[in-house]
């Protein structure tokens, strides 16, 4: 068995195949570019080493400086993660050829299943049905619109190196084609170092379904079932689940044989992930092959019981499966939710930053959280936004949905935008509950895009009767601090306003020796909590009812997260109720001439200069964040009248690009 391992990759995935490491008392190794001096994954190793500047060219993708701290550290194997170099077959060639162990597949099978173009063509040579496309490289903006007319619109780009969404674009007509085609080219030169891509149909309404497979050196391989991964937003999936709730065992059946068919074609060792594309029909499409762990594997684990990366690491070691097909069995429904540093109000547009609190949810055999962050740790613009992945495993869907929820209540993040109130909410879709998804599940469930959450009325009780609990113990901690209160006294009558979406509700506490009872809108409610000053997180009861409330006090007013639904909520005594209701509010600030960015990131271009006329719609600047382009285009007509900053700097979020006349 291998002695000591490198771990070629960063974040969570770095972090998540260190736990397995130190489970089979292997030795790890990290490595940090710049900005990752004091991350997660460098802590956790048994030893690290710098290789370079933040930029992933510099570092996590630069082969040769990989390789030469892999013979510093006197490693005997090298996991790739995922992302970066995993599926780069010059990378594994590199690492074999230098008499370390790469921990996956062979180069050769990298080279086939990881190039997009040529798994195409085999899947086509082994009788699997492929989308309808160029399967090709594609290298210029009038080759690509010729093929386009052709196939007819809509058509789908994609990057020939990668996957994860980046260099991905949907072109709904031959207008917007030439620009997508740019845009995707230098998406995947940034993200892979291959700017090739590839053209097929956009097929309307469908899932993201993928099939996990396992085969060892010696011609044994197994399927793990089907993982839905329909719920997507940038092309890049959000919440995954195994098994599928479209999936019955037919077509399991028939999936398993066709990526397990396609696995056997090219002579392929290790975990890898054979994804199709499936209509609602229930026709199934090759899309690609992932040669590598993938980010969703945890749910796979926790309905099988398998750990993936120590097969990988076994399978490396040149082991035997030890199990079979018909051995196989699934138990449960497990879901993960993956979250972001990103701002859904803003089309999901990365976020960057410090976080200054981080508190993760209670781990048990049945809830999983990887991460590769904590307090402290800052949000760069140069990698994946994905900062953390909540699983959790339960006896059926819906179950296991609530537990998702219920992990998110207790996540508790600040110091940058996230996205884990808009998960709640694709967790409390109608829809999404009915077990009726597609790719395009959030642009028809959020047509106009993700607006904040509305509190309803039955909720809005509980948000009244806490948030009155919470300020009256403020104040009773006060009182006693100035000696206004006696220290013996715990309880006292308090009659409180409180003020929520500006609608004021009076609340009346009660004296009491044990429970809190608490008087609205004349109905009693008792309250039940250990909750204390300085606790982030309300967990009690309110009437015998679970109630999880997040909690940020800032001066006079209270932010509070409850099921998904983030409110600013003011608590004030009778008498300043009534000062506040005749006090003059501050009109709202006149409209700026200035362009602001959307977020934080890197300037790549600058579409117009000084004087230059523009339309609605025109493009101004693009901004890369997190391997992503972002096209920033003029919300009206104007003239630009000055340009604050050139191709190459950096600007953070609402920060103005340039003014208009």
């Amino acid at each position: 068995m291998f002695k000591k391992i490198l771990i070629a990759n960063r974040g969570e995935i770095a972090c998540r195949i260190i736990k397995t490491l130190k489970k089979m008392n292997i030795k790890s190794v990290a490595v940090f570019s710049e900005v990752d001096q004091e991350s997660l994954h460098v802590k956790l190793a048994d030893e690290s080493f710098f290789i370079g500047e933040s930029d992933s060219s510099k570092s996590y993708l630069d082969m040769d400086k990989i390789i030469e701290v892999a013979k510093k550290a006197r490693v005997d194997g090298i996991h790739p993660g995922y992302g970066f170099l995993s599926e780069n077959p010059r990378f594994v060639k590199k690492v074999t050829d230098c008499g370390i162990n790469f921990i996956g597949p062979s180069s050769q099978s990298v080279g086939l299943m990881g190039d997009k173009i040529k798994s195409k063509k085999i899947a086509v040579e082994a009788g699997i049905d492929v989308i309808p496309g160029y399967i090709g490289s594609i290298t210029t903006v009038n080759q690509a619109l010729k093929i386009a007319e052709e196939i007819g619109y809509p058509i789908i780009l994609k990057a020939s190196a990668g996957g994860g969404g980046k260099g991905m674009r949907i072109v709904k007509d031959r207008q917007t084609c030439s620009v997508s085609f740019k845009h995707a080219r230098s998406e995947a030169k940034s993200a892979f170092g291959d700017d090739r891509i590839f053209l097929e149909k956009y097929i309307p309404n469908p899932r993201h379904i993928e099939i996990q497979v396992v085969a060892d050196k010696h011609g044994n391989m197994i399927h793990l079932g089907e993982r839905e991964c329909s719920i997507q937003r940038r092309y890049q999936k959000i919440i995954e689940e195994a098994p599928s709730p479209f999936v019955n065992e037919k077509l399991r059946k028939l999936m398993g044989t066709a990526a397990l068919k396609l696995t056997n074609e090219v002579g392929y060792f290790s975990v890898g992930t054979v994804e199709f594309i499936v209509s609602e029909d229930m026709r199934f499409y090759f899309l690609e092959m992932n040669t590598r762990i993938q980010v969703e594997h945890s749910v796979t684990e926790l309905i099988t019981g398998v750990d993936l990366v120590e097969l990988m690491i076994k399978i490396a070691n040149n082991e035997k499966l030890s199990i079979k097909q018909n051995k196989v069995t699934f138990s449960g429904w497990s879901l993960e939710a993956r979250i972001y540093a990103e701002d859904p109000l803003r089309n999901f547009l990365p976020s960057v930053g410090r976080l200054t609190r981080f508190i993760a949810p209670n781990e048990d055999k049945n809830t999983r959280f990887d991460t590769g962050v904590a307090e402290g740790s800052n949000i760069s613009i140069y990698y994946d936004p994905m900062i953390a992945k909540l699983s959790v495993h339960e006896k059926d869907r819906l179950t296991a949905i609530d537990k998702l929820k219920f992990g998110l209540n207790n996540l508790f993040i600040k110091g940058i935008d996230h996205n884990t109130e808009f998960l709640y909410s694709v967790l409390s879709n109608q829809q999404f509950l009915k077990g009726n998804l597609s790719t395009n599940f959030i642009k028809k469930e959020w047509p106009n895009g993700y607006k904040k959450n509305k509190i309803t009325p039955h909720d809005n009780t509980f948000i009244v009767i806490v948030a009155a609990f919470i300020h009256s113990e403020f104040v009773k901690r006060n009182g006693l601090i100035t000696g206004q209160m006696k220290l013996d006294t715990n309880y006292f009558e308090s009659n409180w306003v409180v003020i929520v979406n500006d609608i004021s509700e009076k609340v009346l506490i009660l004296p009491t020796e044990r429970e809190h009872k608490i008087v609205f809108k004349d109905n009693e409610f008792v309250l039940s909590t250990n909750w204390k000053i300085g606790d982030y997180i309300f967990s009690g009861t309110v009437n015998n009812q679970k109630v999880i409330i997040q909690i940020e006090k800032q001066e006079l007013n209270y932010f509070l997260t409850f099921k998904g639904c983030q409110l600013t909520v003011s608590v004030l005594g009778s008498n300043n109720a009534i000062l506040q209701k005749v006090m003059i509010k501050k009109p709202k600030e006149k409209v700026s001439k200035s362009l602001l960015s959307p977020m934080s990131g890197l300037l790549i271009s600058i579409s117009v200069k000084r004087d230059s006329i523009v339309k609605k719609g025109d493009e101004l600047a693009v901004i890369e964040a997190m391997k992503m382009e972002n096209i920033i285009r003029a919300e009206k007509d104007g003239i630009v009248s000055e340009l604050w900053f050139k191709v190459g700097d950096t600007i953070s979020t609402d920060q103005a690009i340039l003014l208009f006349k």
